[in-house]
């Protein structure tokens, strides 16, 4: 009886496998990353033959045991719509398949976020007919250990597709369509509401002794769950009455209650995501990342841990994907009212450009103080955009706003120096300069006073006749207006106090 049921195992995964077959990435509307080795790969049954011609390239291979294969390409210049065929006991045609840039968008809900519901939506929808640019969304999943492939198809950017497209990285794409006259791609892998730890491989977060907190705090949340989802139980059944009551008495209902966290398949699990959602991605080849997430991680231990954690990510991410230190580029959480301190977490992701080929781009000054998800996704994507064309593509541009380089002392004020000062230092629509405040050694800081010297700012305060210290822009919804002449808002600091 065992004999019978191996065999017939052994039946089935053969019948899944004779015929061969690709991951969701390569399929038609596909966009190849140009001048990068490509690699095809997918299934067929235990050591078939499989052939893949593109462009006059013909290379083969024979599946393993497993029934995996893979085969490489050399790498060709933009250009298309070409086809690529693969061919074992069947053949599989992809159409339509162009060659020019690939970058993976990811993050929580503020990359989520649709341009259906961004600013000036219904033109920008109108006007979003670009065959050039595609989009492929990656379906959300968790899971315990990296998988293989992920659940999604390649999109091309019409006014009938592009509402569901994320807002920051569709503008994003298009700033770069439009400036490299390519082909553009975008792998968006995006879940709202989710922590960085999620996103993060199991191995990275083992390796790093500060990062095992995330391990080690899940685990308790896991083994809490079944108490926690037997108050939630009760919690909805009271509320459900409420409800029911407050509808009848013409009142407002009452907030729901939320599910407990640690359930299976729970977003917010450790390594879950990238597992679900990344390892599948990575042998694809991509020019690069963007990433736009933190405020989930922005509350106490998590904000300083950030800097850890998010460094780790990238890191690993690179690994994972073997191609060298790509570029990875992030938006820096923008203003908002919240009890946290979003300026440590602020100052957590700015200390991530510490890593070679990275790039922030600021939000600071597009930020609602009561939404969360502020809607102009438009600047936001022309700056991810902007910092791309310099660090991804090499343009002599500017592209950030002023950075805090260091601090020097004058007669009763401090001197701050700043990189990326462009053609000047100015302030926003040319108003005062506002955002500075200033301390002495007790480490009280002050609203300072503060004017504009050529390429450096001068701080002083009469109530600090010593000062050592400077912060700017360091609130969670600050007023502060320092930028440079091309209109780049500057990154918010804070210095150390200094003798």
């Amino acid at each position: 009886m065992r004999r019978q049921i191996r065999l017939l195992t052994l039946f089935i995964s053969g019948a899944l496998h004779a015929a061969v077959t690709l991951p969701a990435l390569i399929s038609d509307h596909m966009v190849l990353q140009q001048g990068a080795p490509i690699r095809i790969w997918g299934w067929a049954e235990g050591g078939e033959r499989v052939k893949v011609t593109f462009l006059g390239q013909t290379e083969q291979a024979s599946a393993s045991a497993e029934g995996a294969w893979e085969v490489w390409l050399s790498p060709v210049r933009a250009g298309g719509p070409y086809e690529l065929t693969i061919s074992a006991s069947n053949t599989i045609t992809v159409r339509n398949v162009l060659v020019g840039e690939v970058w993976v968008a990811s993050g929580q809900s503020n990359m989520a976020w649709a341009l259906r519901a961004s600013q000036n939506a219904p033109q920008e929808i109108a006007q979003a007919n670009h065959p050039a640019i595609r989009f492929f969304q990656v379906k959300t999943k968790v899971a315990d250990a990296p998988q293989q492939d992920v659940e999604g198809s390649w999109k091309i950017c019409t006014p009938e597709n592009a509402p569901a497209f994320s807002a920051v990285a569709y503008f994003f794409a298009r700033e770069l369509h439009q400036t490299r006259g390519v082909g553009l791609g975008v792998i968006q892998a995006t879940v709202g509401g989710t922590p960085a730890q999620a996103w993060t491989a199991r191995t990275a977060l083992e390796a790093n002794p500060l990062l095992k907190y995330y391990l080690d705090r899940w685990e308790s949340v896991v083994a809490q769950y079944p108490q926690a989802r037997e108050r939630f139980e009760k919690q909805q059944a009271e509320f459900q009455q409420r409800a029911a009551e407050a509808k009848a008495q013409g009142k407002p209902v009452p907030p729901a209650p939320r599910p407990p966290r640690g359930a299976p398949g729970d977003t917010h699990t450790p390594s879950g995501l990238f597992n679900g959602m990344i390892a599948p991605l990575t042998p694809y080849a991509i020019r690069g990342v963007i990433w736009y997430q933190g405020e989930a991680n922005a509350g106490p231990v998590d904000n300083e841990l950030y800097r850890y954690l998010f460094g780790d990510m990238i890191l690993d991410w690179r690994r994972a994907w073997g191609i060298g230190p790509f570029p990875f580029l992030w938006v820096q959480l923008a203003a908002f009212q919240n009890p946290n301190s979003w300026a440590l977490l602020r100052d957590s992701q700015t200390r991530t450009l510490e890593l070679a080929n990275t790039g922030q781009a600021l939000a600071i000054d597009v930020g609602e103080s009561h939404d969360i998800h502020p809607k102009d996704k438009l600047t936001v994507g022309r700056r991810l955009a902007l910092t791309a064309r310099a660090i991804a593509y090499g343009e002599k541009i500017v592209y950030s706003g002023p950075l805090f380089r260091q601090l020097t002392k004058s007669p009763g004020a401090l001197r701050v120096w700043f990189d990326h000062v462009g053609s000047g230092l100015t302030t926003r629509g040319g108003g005062p300069l506002l955002g500075f405040r200033i301390a002495g050694e007790d480490g009280v800081f002050y609203k300072a006073e503060a004017h504009i010297e050529g390429d450096t700012v001068v701080v002083s305060s009469p109530l600090v006749a010593d000062p050592v210290a400077v912060q700017y822009a360091w609130e969670n919804d600050p007023v502060a207006t320092l930028t440079n002449r091309e209109g780049l808002p500057a990154t918010p600091f804070r210095t150390s106090l200094c003798k």
